[in-house]
């Protein structure tokens, strides 16, 4: 087992689960052009409550009518690659919130996989 560590940038993107983009839920689309784009992975974590700039909150609680639960797709990558990805979030997103914090990574993985290099 070979292990990497080093510098990245971790792009956190939060929007609602009914927030669209031509018609179309966006964070599966933030995925799609994240893959498109090279950059190395992407999670898209479901929230079960939370509230934004509207302040009203959204939550999964039983017999709520809320259907907007809090979405957030998080992208871990390399300054530059995640730098160069931010206008394609201009233009998906109209209603959300873009966090970019610096973080270490370490990754693992089998000595026999040729992304180990």
């Amino acid at each position: 087992m070979a292990k990497h560590t080093g510098k990245a940038l971790r792009l956190t993107i939060f929007v609602g689960e009914r927030d669209t983009w031509h018609h179309k839920s966006v964070y599966p689309e933030i995925v799609r052009r994240a893959h498109k784009a090279g950059l190395a992975g992407a999670s898209v974590l479901h929230g079960i409550e939370g509230y934004g700039a509207s302040s009203l909150v959204h939550t999964q609680r039983f017999f709520s009518l809320a259907l907007d639960l809090p979405v957030t797709v998080i992208i871990v990558d390399a300054e530059e690659k995640i730098r160069a990805f931010l206008p394609v979030l201009d233009e998906l997103i109209s209603e959300g919130l873009v966090v970019i914090d610096e973080c270490e990574i370490v990754r693992y993985v089998r000595d026999s996989d040729p992304r180990s290099v």
